[in-house]
């Protein structure tokens, strides 16, 4: 099964820049969060500088099939993995264009073996990039963490990676402080060798949570290199004892509030339907709690409660992409008296978390329909619930 069907909680580890080690937070906190009890997948997305697998210490074959051509993800420490450096030899790199990235990127998600998680980490490349952009497009992520180190330049690009989360209405479960001061076996002095309190400065200034600071420690080279996890290899260092603070922080809770993502309904047939959901007066307002079809128009219900109608032939002439709006200057291309009066829609998708894709009765599937566009959309305005 897909991973986004079974999946508890889809968590993007992200940063803006290299360097930060973001896949050793990624690895640890997976072990951390196994060795509490759940059932942790990691995707090391970083498809041109897979570091997981050697960070767990899984090396040998590579990946077996099942009978209904899944790939089964290799396990080490109690979490199952799947990885590009799985896939290629030690030495040879991933020459890959955009499109084979996204290929690859779906599969790790879509086409591994990996049954009931209850959290699934996502290792992406620093950035923000195409890689970011179709995770966040493709699937419901829960939310992400960015990792950054008190240094002010990794601080100002950890602000960017936030901002395009923000975009692409990705929650931010909050700032990790990675190498946050270094403690001297000798005498004990502690070091702030990259500023101090940088991380938790930002956090408060963007107003997300601050998960906690991870101190050096020269055993993390160490450990990763030899494919043993601090959390395991020193579990009282404090170092693990911060990785494990933040695995717990990252499991307690629920996600966001709002009808399951993703989805795909056919209103011919009215197959995959989403189920509705309870709203609120206090309910975000930027999640939806229910859609429906009443008299050609759709009926978006949000989870503050507010409802509106929207009629398929608006949101036909509504659309943004590039077949129906000039890219560059906005200007519509799509001459509105060309559209049928009686058009109407076929077909309703999740995207990601902050979008809605819509096929409609003369082809036209290209859209994409942010949830805030069909909010400040002019429809049927309609008594809220």
């Amino acid at each position: 099964m897909a991973a986004s069907d079974t999946t508890s909680r889809m968590i993007a580890i992200s940063s803006g820049k290299g360097g930060v080690g973001k896949s050793t937070v990624t690895a640890n906190i997976a072990v951390a969060m196994a060795e509490a009890g759940l059932t942790v997948g990691v995707v090391d997305a970083d498809v041109y500088g897979p570091s997981i697998p050697g960070m767990l210490g899984i090396r040998g074959d590579k990946p077996a099939m099942t009978p209904e051509g899944k790939v089964v993800p290799a396990v080490a420490h109690g979490v199952k993995v799947i990885s590009m450096a799985m896939l290629t030899d030690d030495d040879s790199p991933a020459i890959l264009r955009g499109p084979m990235v996204t290929k690859y990127l779906q599969m790790f998600v879509r086409q591994v073996e990996w049954g009931a998680l209850d959290v699934l980490l996502l290792d992406l490349p620093p950035g923000t990039g195409d890689i970011q952009l179709t995770l966040a497009q493709a699937f419901p992520l829960t939310g992400a963490v960015v990792v950054s180190t008190p240094q002010d330049v990794s601080l100002k690009i950890a602000r960017r990676g936030l901002r395009m989360m923000e975009q692409v209405k990705v929650p931010i479960l909050g700032v990790v402080e990675n190498m946050s001061g270094f403690t001297c076996p000798s005498c004990k002095t502690v070091t702030h060798i990259f500023h101090q309190g940088g991380g938790e400065a930002i956090a408060q200034e963007l107003g997300v949570a601050f998960l906690g600071r991870v101190p050096l420690d020269p055993a993390v080279v160490d450990c990763g290199d030899k494919g043993a996890p601090l959390v395991k290899a020193a579990p009282d260092s404090p170092a693990a004892a911060a990785y494990r603070s933040i695995a717990a922080a990252l499991t307690d809770g629920e996600g966001a509030a709002g009808i399951a993502m993703p989805f795909s309904w056919t209103l011919e047939d009215g197959t995959g339907k989403p189920a509705p959901v309870p709203a609120a007066p206090n309910g975000p307002v930027d999640r939806l709690a229910g859609l429906d079809m009443e008299l050609g128009a759709l009926r978006l219900t949000w989870a503050d409660g507010h409802v509106q109608a929207l009629a398929s032939r608006d949101l036909r002439i509504g659309c943004r992409c590039a077949q129906c709006r000039a890219e560059v200057t906005g200007a519509r291309l799509l001459e509105p008296g060309t559209v049928p009066l009686d058009i109407r829609l076929t077909r309703v998708w999740s995207v990601g978390n902050y979008a809605l894709g819509l096929a409609f009765s003369d082809g036209h599937d290209t859209g994409i329909y942010t949830l805030a566009l069909l909010r400040a959309m002019q429809g049927t305005e309609m008594e809220d619930v």
